[in-house]
């Protein structure tokens, strides 16, 4: 199931967002004669990944080494070559190969991938939710089509629920999110109308792209006691704008993954994009060994996430979590 059609889908990427991606050759799986399949083949697998950060880093890793993990214990082989754009979305432009299997990583690379090919299999991850970013009325779970994947979504009502368990007092709630991103503007809408109902005044304030992120979390800051951010990627790209706006301010963040927390936030409720980006792996052996149809491949997510808070930037602002939260490990900006 080769096709040459990964530069067509890198090509929509340079139109949606930045880019990373990857390409490698791939044969069939052996057979025996009576036709029954003895192993593993050997794979091309191209990568696509929107943008570079901490998040979507750890599901692509976390993807190729479970899946090289599982097709080397079978006796095939499979190859990737992932180059991270950092902002330079031409860098994939001339990349072409025949590739067995997409994993497009966030929502921008999904849907260039959608469409880019409609026949080679495609595997999303790092995505919130589906119906939303294919387009897709009636939702079911299953897309009828070459994709399914992995969704990174924390319960939004948990989220809200800890903004009100470390801020019973606060009164305004700044929801701070990029405007190009469908999947933001999505959690903005479920958990807005929880916040409310908590009694908490909440305000929208999105961003175009990076080159605003500082002047409308200046403006979030100014009339907010709370900035939530949901997992935004670009956002996540832009953490260190946000903490030298938020800190001196006063203002603390509640994230909605833990790479935006470790970078500006003071607690997030987060998934481990690393064992996503696994159980993604474990879907592309499924299509890839056992022939499985994304299709009918039920969209997957992992079944708990973690209360998590930033050392550094609770010390700064006085705050002490309360027990059961995990401190997470940050990197000094």
């Amino acid at each position: 199931m080769k096709k040459k059609v990964f530069a067509t889908v890198l090509a929509g990427m340079m139109a949606l967002s930045l880019t990373a991606c990857g390409n490698a050759d791939s044969t069939a799986p052996e057979e025996n004669g009576s036709g029954t399949q003895t192993a593993a083949g050997s794979y091309t697998v191209g990568i696509c990944q929107q943008m570079q950060h901490a998040a979507l880093d750890s599901a692509t890793q976390g993807f190729q080494d479970k899946l090289k993990e599982l097709i080397t214990a079978d006796g095939g082989e499979v190859e990737f070559e992932v180059e991270n754009a950092s902002g330079e979305s031409a860098n994939c432009a001339s990349i072409s190969s025949n590739v067995d299997l997409i994993m497009a990583n966030a929502t921008a690379s999904l849907q260039a991938a959608q469409a880019g090919t409609a026949d080679i299999p495609i595997l999303g991850t790092s995505v919130t939710d589906y119906a939303t970013a294919l387009g897709m009325d009636n939702w079911t779970g299953t897309t009828g089509t070459n994709i399914s994947g992995t969704a990174d979504l924390a319960p939004l009502d948990k989220q809200a629920d800890m903004i009100q368990e470390l801020f019973p007092d606060a009164k305004t709630v700044g929801l701070l999110y990029c405007s190009a991103e469908p999947n933001s503007s999505y959690q903005v809408g479920v958990i807005k109308p929880l916040l409310e109902e908590m009694g908490y005044t909440c305000t929208e304030y999105a961003f175009a792209d990076s080159n605003d992120v500082a002047s409308v979390t200046t403006s979030a800051c100014a009339s907010s006691d709370v900035i939530y951010i949901p997992t935004d990627n670009t956002a996540a790209s832009c953490t260190e704008a946000i903490r030298n706006v938020v800190v001196p301010a006063g203002v603390p963040v509640v994230a909605g993954e833990q790479g935006i927390c470790s970078g500006c936030g003071v607690a997030t409720l987060s998934i481990d994009y690393y064992e996503l980006g696994q159980l993604t792996g474990e879907m592309a052996y499924d299509i890839l060994v056992n022939g499985k149809d994304p299709g009918t491949m039920e969209i997957q997510s992992l079944p708990t996430a973690t209360k998590m808070y930033n050392p550094s930037v609770c010390e700064e602002l006085n705050i002490t979590p309360p027990e059961g939260y995990t401190a997470i490990e940050t990197t000094a900006e």
